[in-house]
């Protein structure tokens, strides 16, 4: 693929039915490539995502000295090194687009033995990483980061980390996951309390390679010193993708749509209960544990949503599906409230002030709050949408089209390869009628 920018166009009168099968979890493709490349012995996964963020990750770990064959259809082979047996890279490692990639590696880093930097592109230079680095350097580790707190973040080697009890001050599965992933190399044990659940694939993972973590509501503690021995993993579709198919599908007239083998991580289906507060139509079947992680078929016909007040304490479970949901709530009768989600302003972009702006250029009725947004439902025109280069912006904005009057023209869509790479051709699938074209 060529770095041009890229558009995508929506035309109305696109229905949703069909029977599909979405690509695989980014957050537990990251996870896999990471504990597989620790682990003792060869570590076989299947349903890898084969979008950037995840191949950054698999990458990273390539110039580290770790042999990975693959990825062959979403199959990856890791032939694990074990805890200490990282080599130092040539160069910086570079995570794209990759947040997750980033927070999680920083943890991972701080008690090797070399010197390491971490780098990603423009969007991901500009987030923030103290959440992070404060907490690692409290355990022991010397990082330096721009004066901003923005990557690249410099990790000095040879550091001895020491353990850590933390309380977080906002809910992050990544701060979390960063900080029990360092922990594996503590003498003594690190401990981190959440103010709300948020999901545990790292926890589920870190248990599936043969590692004990203990869980005591909302505190989780790994003590150093074990041993991650391969396993075989078996990634479910993800839900942050499945999500942009299930509004679509409330929303379309006449639809009705079977997503198969999506991951139903009860830290992750806020999305469903949101959806379902609204009145959404969602039938879960087929429920059963693949690889310690629940997953599930389902199926979404069309509803007449409602507007409501999301449960604050649905916040941090659907965190990256409110993008899509906002559209959903622009669809609905009535006004839909978010409030606690400040987090949504430091992600890939200020997603409340992108989803508002785009909102109201369909002629919405939506309003910027501090911590979240307010929607009145209406009927959408055509307009032309400028996504900030945020792949969960353009998706949503996507979907949107279904319902709108005229054209959808949303700009910088370049960045939805990142997390979902065949999102076009399953949409024009099931029904969407969803045009890229790449500027020359």
């Amino acid at each position: 693929m060529t770095d041009n920018p890229l558009t995508y166009i929506t035309r109305p009168g696109g229905s949703v039915c069909g029977d599909i099968r979405l690509p695989g979890d980014k957050s537990i493709s990251h996870r896999s490539i990471m504990l597989g490349a620790l682990a003792q012995g060869v570590t076989e996964v299947d349903g890898f995502l084969e979008g950037k963020d995840a191949l950054a990750t698999l990458q990273a770990f390539r110039a580290m000295g770790v042999r990975i064959d693959g990825p062959h259809n979403g199959r990856v082979t890791i032939y694990g090194v074990g805890l200490h047996g990282l080599k130092s890279p040539t160069a910086p490692l570079y995570l794209g687009n990759a947040g997750t990639a980033m927070r999680l590696m920083a943890g991972l880093m701080a008690p090797q033995r070399f010197d390491v930097e971490l780098t990603g592109d423009k969007s991901l230079s500009m987030r923030p990483m103290r959440r992070v680095v404060e907490p690692l350097r409290d355990m022991g580790a010397v990082i330096e980061t721009s004066p901003e707190g923005y990557p690249p973040l410099t990790i000095r080697g040879g550091c001895l980390l020491k353990g850590l009890s933390y309380d977080m001050p906002m809910a992050s599965a990544q701060v979390k996951s960063c900080l029990l992933l360092a922990g594996l190399y503590v003498k003594g044990e690190v401990s981190v309390t959440e103010p709300s659940v948020t999901r545990d694939h790292t926890e589920r993972m870190l248990r599936g390679f043969g590692y004990p973590v203990t869980v005591e509501g909302h505190r989780v503690t790994i003590s150093g010193g074990g041993v991650l021995r391969a396993t075989a993993v078996d990634i479910p579709a993800d839900i942050s993708s499945a999500a942009f198919f299930m509004v679509a599908a409330s929303i379309a007239p006449d639809a009705d749509l079977l997503l198969r083998h999506v991951g139903v991580n009860p830290t992750r289906t806020g999305v469903i209960d949101i959806l379902r507060l609204m009145g959404a139509d969602i039938t879960i079947t087929n429920e059963r544990l693949v690889g310690g992680e629940p997953t599930a078929d389902i199926r979404v016909r069309s509803a007449n949503l409602k507007g409501i007040d999301i449960p604050k304490t649905l916040v941090s479970r659907a965190i990256d599906e409110f993008p899509v949901l906002f559209v959903a709530a622009a669809s609905a009768d009535g006004v839909t409230v978010l409030r606690g989600a400040e987090e949504l302003r430091v992600k890939e972009s200020d997603r409340i002030q992108l989803m508002v702006d785009g909102l109201q250029a369909l002629g919405v009725d939506a309003q910027s709050l501090p911590d979240g947004i307010e929607i009145s439902g209406g009927e959408m025109d055509g307009a032309t949408i400028e996504s900030g280069g945020d792949h969960r912006i353009a998706m949503a904005f996507s979907v949107a089209g279904l319902l709108a009057k005229g054209e959808v023209i949303i700009r910088e869509c370049r960045q939805v390869a990142t997390s979902f790479p065949n999102f076009v051709e399953l949409a024009d699938s099931v029904g969407f009628r969803l045009q890229m074209i790449e500027e020359v």
